[in-house]
């Protein structure tokens, strides 16, 4: 299997948005929108990961599953929905889908999906993690350094460097979005057990039973659906560390034996007889005061006890003070050059507003509303509408359509400034040769012919408007113009 490909069973304008970091990456990526076309692919060029949307159109992720059963060689395939539920979730993971994500997909989630060189796709992807300019005499050569200045975030850093090479369980515990798993990560990095394994899994994203076999793996023939062994997150992790995350949501019934785990370090799989052995530093996150489960009668103290040997609280970003800023401009550095724009500054209003939002989804909220920014402003400066909280309120308006492309070329990736209200007329889309987006009968669409030929599709959708056509595809009217550009160049006909 190609270990630079990916196979999306998905529409395409769920994945147009990873463009510039599989480039980045030098991964090779492929849209399927049917069972026959997804089979297709696989034969031809199986990729090292298939990501299926659960459901689409009459196809169903439960169909390539079972088809995957039948195979000796498929690859492994991630289910994905913005509608999950737990039964679906159950009968997903009993017919061998890898994991099972719900929406929406993050590159963060993709590229650590990905085998071989984690550095270059760590490096690909807009993150709050950085590898610091020089590892000192104390640091693992893959560790991270962390972006902040506030006293209260170097407080939190130096008990993390501290407790970091022990096997110490550490409690991480702060609001949604102030980045637990990126400590967790941190800790890993530090710790003398950095060239080992990190494996995490979301204690809230499944049913119990289906948790437990996760967790600690299960015999052939324990359940219905349990085809063969499997091994479970723990044993995974052996020699490397594992990251409970939202541990809070994990049932009473389960937290009895991972209180075992933690205490003796064995465990039994489901459905086995053997007791498992394994050597894991353990850490935890919540974004809910535990004490108060413990009081309620939800979650088992003497567990607590055990996970709580190192608390580590992370601050709201309303409390970081300059940090916001600090962040703010780490992430635009991060999106531009994803997007391969020019370099952008903030305009006064923007850091007046950014210094003045409550910030509820705290880092990564800022981090989204970097994103959207970059991709708004353009060649900037930044402004406090390119964050866009309420769409009824933005009012940028489009550049002259005779306004000369940037020296050296058109942009790449989606990026550029805003735009207004401007139809024009254009000739029908219909001109553009469809048959070179539908190939052969389950021929799965490169991304760049997919690419143009949605393009071409929002034009005739929205009759020309450029305005309408950029705010369908999620791009701004200066990129949609670049792309046309392009195209025409290319010798293609396009409006």
């Amino acid at each position: 299997m190609a270990e630079k490909t990916l196979l999306f069973v998905a529409p395409a304008q769920a994945v147009t948005q990873f463009f510039p970091f599989f480039k980045e990456a030098g991964i090779a990526a492929g849209i399927a929108d049917s069972l026959a076309s997804a089979l297709a692919a696989i034969r031809k060029s199986p990729p090292c990961i298939v990501f299926s949307q659960a459901r689409l159109g009459g196809y169903s992720a439960e169909s390539l599953l079972l088809e995957a059963r039948k195979s000796g060689d498929f690859p492994p395939v991630i289910v994905f929905t913005d509608r999950g539920t737990a039964s679906e979730a159950a009968r997903c993971l009993e017919l061998g889908a890898k994991d099972y994500w719900l929406e929406p997909l993050t590159w963060d989630k993709i590229q650590a999906m990905m085998p071989g060189e984690p550095a270059k796709a760590a490096e690909a992807a807009p993150s709050a993690v950085r590898p610091p300019a020089a590892a000192s005499s104390d640091t693992p050569g893959r560790s991270f350094a962390i972006v902040g200045e506030h006293p209260v975030i170097r407080r939190v850093l130096a008990l993390a460097r501290q407790v970091a090479r022990s096997k110490a369980t550490v409690l991480i515990s702060g609001e949604s979005g102030t980045g637990k798993e990126m400590f967790a990560r941190y800790l890993h990095n530090f710790s003398d057990r950095a060239d080992g394994p990190f494996v995490a899994i979301n204690c809230a994203a499944l049913p119990e039973h289906l948790l437990e076999s996760e967790l600690f793996g299960h015999e052939k023939g324990s359940f219905t659906g349990a085809i063969a062994r499997k091994l479970g997150k723990f044993e995974m992790a052996s020699g490397g560390t594992i990251l409970l995350d939202e541990i809070s949501e994990m049932d009473l019934g389960l937290q009895a034996k991972l209180l075992r785990v933690l205490q003796e370090s064995e465990f039994d799989r489901v459905g086995g007889t053997e007791t498992v052995h394994v050597d894991v530093r353990v850490l935890a996150t919540t974004n809910r005061k535990i004490e108060d489960a413990v009081a309620e009668g939800k979650f088992r103290q003497d567990l607590y006890y055990r996970l709580n040997v190192i608390p580590l609280k992370l601050p709201p970003l309303r409390d970081r003070g300059d940090d916001i800023a600090r962040l703010a401009l780490f992430f635009v550095e991060k999106f531009r050059k994803a997007y391969t724009l020019p370099p952008l500054a903030f305009a006064e209003d923007a850091r007046q507003w950014l210094l003045a939002y409550d910030w509820p989804g705290n880092v990564r909220e800022l981090q989204n509303l970097m994103e959207r920014a970059v991709l708004l402003a353009g060649n900037g400066p930044i402004r406090k509408a390119h964050f866009l909280l309420d769409a009824d309120a933005w009012t940028g308006e489009e550049p002259d359509a005779s306004e000369d492309l940037p020296e050296g070329g058109e942009e790449e990736g989606f990026g550029g400034e805003g735009s207004g209200e401007d139809a024009f007329s254009a000739p029908s889309a219909q001109a553009y040769d469809a048959s070179a987006v539908a190939g052969e009968p389950g021929e799965v669409v490169p991304l760049d012919i997919m690419e143009r030929h949605m393009i071409i599709k929002s034009l005739d959708h929205t009759e020309g408007n450029r305005t309408q056509a950029a705010q369908l595809l999620g791009i701004s009217v200066r990129t949609l113009r670049n792309k046309l550009n392009e195209y025409r160049k290319l010798g293609i006909e396009v409006p």
